[in-house]
């Protein structure tokens, strides 16, 4: 029998969430069974798969010492001493941390590539500051709390803590953090500002997405807003505002209307764009504000505050 302690970071979720992170190597069904067999329980009593964690519980496991994975949950046989740290730090508190992501590296581990993505890089940033340390966690890894893809630069959240990492996903689920982007477009809009909706449907398949002015399909309502701030003859400087945020949808929206982005290789025609050097989309995940509201939770502190990426860091604005 094991006795498991529930800490900081494993509190306000279900047993079988918890469960499923602790033990991964149990197979969800054999889990399931070891509840409703009272071989799992909670402060020595049966428990169900629903019960919510509260910190301070116990858990006692009279099960197979071939599912504990000694050394904690985050033990995933990387080296963090042996990880290059490659972040720039937007902002930085005791629960969240923003960084600006290089056009170029991907946001999570993918199969090859364990050891050079952003994620990675805040663990082991996280772990030499001493604020992550792998053994000690049964179910928390600090996690993201937003994506942007790989050629797309910008800023990412990152969230330390269980209690942060929920907080900062309900934000995001109610649209209570405003994303603006920069985007380097080709030609001149029509309007120095709009509002534009559409449709957007994705071709799982292809990774790529299909928008139009009506409905169609399984196509799902898109509203992308738009204000121009400098141009040229042949290119425009635009800051965008996510209302809604579907896959590629401001690299495809600014195609469908007329306008790819520079070196947008999947939505336009950039092959005179990597003659020039780019390489990528020019495209920006620049700021982030946090809209004051009635509503209160643990990051209300960031209430009226927005963080933005230096215009000087952004490699295409010097286009303009």
């Amino acid at each position: 029998m094991r006795e498991l302690k529930i800490g900081k970071n494993d509190a306000g979720q279900r047993l079988d969430k918890f469960l499923g992170k602790a033990l991964v190597d149990m197979p969800v069904s054999l889990m399931y069974k070891s509840i409703r067999t009272k071989k799992i329980k909670v402060n020595r009593k049966r428990a169900t798969p629903e019960q919510m964690l509260a910190e301070g519980d116990t858990l006692q496991l009279f099960i197979a010492e071939e599912f504990f994975k000694d050394g904690g949950i985050s033990d995933r046989n990387l080296d963090l001493s042996k990880i290059n740290t490659k972040i720039s730090v937007v902002y930085e508190d005791e629960n969240i941390l923003l960084v600006n992501k290089e056009a170029g590296v991907s946001v999570h581990e993918d199969e090859g590539n364990r050891k050079n993505n952003l994620i990675t890089y805040i663990l082991a940033y996280l772990w030499r500051k001493g604020e992550y340390i792998p053994e000690d966690e049964q179910s928390f890894t600090p996690a993201l709390c937003n994506r942007i893809d790989r050629n797309t630069e910008g800023i990412v959240i990152a969230a330390k803590n269980a209690a942060a990492l929920r907080c900062m996903n309900e934000r995001i689920k109610d649209r209570r953090i405003s994303k603006f982007y920069l985007a380097a477009v080709h030609g001149v809009p029509k309007r120095a500002e709009a509002t534009l909706t559409a449709y957007l449907e994705k071709n799982e398949k292809t990774n790529t997405v299909r928008v139009c002015d009506t409905p169609f399909g399984s196509a799902k309502k898109i509203v992308t807003k738009y204000k121009v701030l400098k141009k040229r003859s042949d290119m425009s400087l635009v800051e965008v505002e996510l209302i809604t945020g579907r896959t590629h949808q401001i690299r495809a929206h600014f195609a469908h209307i007329g306008h790819p982005l520079v070196g947008d290789g999947k939505y336009g025609q950039n092959r005179n764009d990597r003659a020039l050097g780019y390489k990528h989309q020019a495209l920006c995940s620049y700021k982030l504000k946090f809209p004051v509201t009635e509503e209160k939770d643990m990051l209300s502190y960031l209430d009226g505050r927005e963080f933005s990426v230096p215009s000087e860091d952004i490699f295409f604005t010097e286009l303009f």
